[in-house]
């Protein structure tokens, strides 16, 4: 094995870079894979933009499936040689978080914030992969606490049926779990790039008999009935809160799901709830929001928000590759571009301008 790799590195805003880094060594409790498959995330576009920060020079991507090339002397339960899957997020459960319900934050830490100076503390740190540990946008990635992260990949099913199952799934579908979805109910799911479709896959499949899909972009509108929209909306033809609540007979949603980060699908999203909805925000924003008084009714309208970073862990993997498996819907579909990973500067340049009618990209190293 070579004492190099090819791997995808920030270097500053705007600019990422294809370069040499050294394999990781691994530890008694890691996992080294090998990449055969992996992606771009709307977040790694946050950090080419520099509206979230990562160290410069941290490998990024966050999607990883590949095979065991060396396992740590503290694993058991896998085989090198093994095709597996991890999360995006990978925590150790040992933290207080994680103990206590929250794997994704776990290991969140105190941070002072250069802006303002105030204290808070830097939530998403179960997020380590292309966030404070290098990532899967190259040949090799090193899995801390793989015994509880790796998951093995199914026979039969290829990597790019499961290439959605490390985040985009995980994450839509946590969208629908916190959107205290009942059978019979009616939710509107704002935008429909791959986390909202996958968003509008999992009211689907807990029980939603009424999902209203918005986007501009009506390509994307297509995919969402394929994934379980019942009624689109685009937003450029109509007012999508009294389109709503038209539909609703006044009534208004009983969930509305957020999936892209903007003050307005936010605001939208709350305008069109019941009294007593919720509203469940998967969305990366990238500046402060703002409650409107009205829509909120002034505090007093019993609304719930739901905010979410995707579970992540062997089981909550094995479960999505059940879903996979079972055909319900074909993840596989939002996989619309291949590219080499030595083309991934092309790759990020299509992906972040929405060329081609762009979904997901697969990115293999060979």
């Amino acid at each position: 094995m070579a004492a190099m790799m090819k791997a995808t590195v920030f270097l500053e805003p705007g600019r990422i870079e294809l370069t040499d880094k050294p394999i990781p060594d691994v530890g008694p409790n890691d996992a080294l894979l090998r990449i055969t498959t992996t992606t771009i995330c709307g977040t790694d576009i946050h950090i080419l933009k520099g509206e979230y920060p990562v160290a410069k020079g941290l490998t990024i991507g966050h999607e990883p499936v590949g095979i065991i090339e060396k396992l740590g002397s503290a694993v058991n339960g896998y085989q090198e040689g093994q095709r597996v899957i991890a999360g995006a997020i990978c925590p150790n459960f040992n933290s207080y978080a994680a103990q206590d319900g929250a794997p994704s934050q776990d290991g969140s830490y105190l941070i002072s914030s250069g802006r303002c100076g105030c204290h808070g503390y830097k939530a998403t740190a179960g997020w380590r992969f292309g966030n404070i540990i290098d990532g899967a946008q190259a040949e090799y990635i090193l899995v801390p606490d793989a015994e509880g992260n790796l998951a093995p990949v199914p026979d039969g099913l290829t990597d790019e049926q499961v290439l959605m199952c490390p985040d985009i799934m995980s994450t839509g579908f946590k969208g629908a779990e916190n959107a205290n979805i009942n059978i019979g109910d009616t939710v509107v799911v704002f935008a429909q790039g791959p986390i909202g479709l996958c968003a509008t896959a999992g009211a689907r499949l807990l029980g939603a008999t009424t999902i209203i899909t918005v986007d501009g972009n009506e390509q994307r509108l297509g995919v969402s009935k394929s994934m379980g929209a019942d009624i689109t909306l685009n937003f450029k033809n109509c007012d999508v809160v009294d389109e709503v609540m038209k539909i609703t007979g006044g009534r208004g949603a009983d969930s509305a799901i957020e999936a892209l980060g903007t003050q307005q699908t936010f605001e939208s999203a709350l305008r069109v709830l019941k009294p007593g909805g919720t509203l469940s925000s998967l969305g990366v924003y990238s500046s402060d929001l703002t409650i409107p008084l009205s829509a909120f009714a002034a505090g007093l309208g019993d609304h719930r928000i739901n905010t979410a970073l995707c579970p992540g862990g062997k089981e909550r993997m094995r479960r999505l590759m059940n879903v996979v498996a079972s055909g319900r819907a074909d993840f596989g579909a939002l996989v619309t571009h291949h590219y080499k990973l030595d083309d991934i500067v092309a790759a990020y340049d299509q992906f972040s301008h929405q060329r081609d009618g762009v979904l997901k990209v697969a990115i293999k190293p060979a």
